[in-house]
């Protein structure tokens, strides 16, 4: 790797784990560059503005972020449909590891900064209908496989988003629940009894 990749890809690494620290906009460019062991002015050489390093670490966090990581459609069947999904769903739910909550943390920030920005609205949206769209297309080979009835699917694939959602941002805060047992619940809501 070139050595201004490697200053670029630390100042992002730098950057996600301020921004996790101290949020997006109490972290400057100053911290990012101390962080990294170069003078601020020297950033600029790798970022023309603090909204491009702001940018490129949103790509940056979010580049692996796709339902698909999560659930293969072509591998499910009959017999693995419920562990599939119960599985893929505990799977999205943070590991108790300290990067993954440091990654709902900076989401957390740019859904803020979503509420100013038009361009972070239309890329968490983005994601969102992403992962709405994937537990559609799952629910959908549910029914094909006679274990979710087509009634409601697309609010069935809405309830299954908001619950890992809410079950993340819940971890994230600490909060004391039975995270497997409410996502057990909520798959055996969606699926016809006897399944």
């Amino acid at each position: 790797m070139k050595k201004k990749e490697l200053t670029t890809n630390q100042l992002i690494e730098a950057a996600f784990d301020l921004f996790a620290e101290h949020g997006l906009e109490r972290t400057s460019l100053g911290m990012i560059a101390s962080k990294v062991g170069i003078t601020k002015p020297s950033i600029y050489y790798h970022f023309p503005t603090k909204e491009e390093l702001i940018s490129r670490t949103f790509e940056h966090i979010f580049r692996d972020h796709h339902f698909d990581k999560y659930f293969q459609l072509d591998h499910i069947t009959k017999e693995n449909f419920i562990d599939t999904l119960l599985q893929g769903g505990l799977n999205m739910l943070p590991d108790g590891n300290k990067e993954h909550f440091a990654v709902l943390r900076v989401l957390s920030e740019f859904m803020i900064l979503a509420e100013r920005d038009e361009l972070y609205r239309a890329r968490l949206i983005g994601m969102q209908q992403e992962f709405l769209n994937g537990f559609r297309a799952l629910l959908l080979k549910g029914v094909e496989l006679e274990a979710v009835s087509s009634q409601n699917v697309d609010y069935k694939a809405q309830i299954l988003a908001l619950v890992i959602d809410n079950l993340s941002r819940c971890m994230m805060m600490k909060f004391t629940l039975d995270y497997q047992g409410v996502w057990r619940e909520t798959v055996q809501s969606i699926l016809i009894q006897g399944s």
